[in-house]
């Protein structure tokens, strides 16, 4: 059985909520990677919880035949990758989290279009810098 992204996705979340787990994001990459469509992030209090939260995801998908391609990290249980392949869940300690800053990383970043090159003459600034704020690719963990 196939799902799609969007589904795969509320499944990962679902089930990271149902264990309690702290701080989920979804950021929606689809634009920056062809390797996945959404990256789901959540924080776990303990060792044990992380395990749980990254098993329970897990079991969801293959209850709805879908067989993740690997989890990664749970020997260790300090940050646990689960690839369900357009989706990737990362279940992280708070240190761990903090530390590697995902949704920083995964942020798009400012573009810079240089208006003027070379010494040419413009009529507009050097430089026009467009940003964008995380939140216009977050998607809370609820929708």
């Amino acid at each position: 059985m196939s799902m799609t992204s969007s589904a795969l996705r509320t499944l990962a979340c679902d089930a990271l909520d149902d264990l309690k787990g702290v701080d989920i994001k979804v950021l929606d990459v689809t634009a920056m990677t062809g390797v996945t469509d959404f990256m789901v992030i959540a924080t776990g209090r303990s060792e044990r919880q992380i395990r749980a939260l990254a098993e329970s995801v897990v079991m969801r998908a293959k209850a709805q035949g879908v067989q993740p391609l690997g989890v990664e990290g749970l020997d260790g249980a300090q940050w646990v990758l689960v690839d369900l392949c357009d989706v990737v869940v990362h279940v992280m300690n708070a240190d761990a989290r903090d530390t590697y800053q995902l949704e920083k990383l995964w942020q798009r970043p400012a573009r810079l279009r240089v208006q003027e090159i070379a010494g040419a003459a413009s009529e507009t600034t050097a430089h026009e810098i467009e940003t964008h704020d995380m939140a216009a690719n977050e998607i809370t963990a609820a929708s």
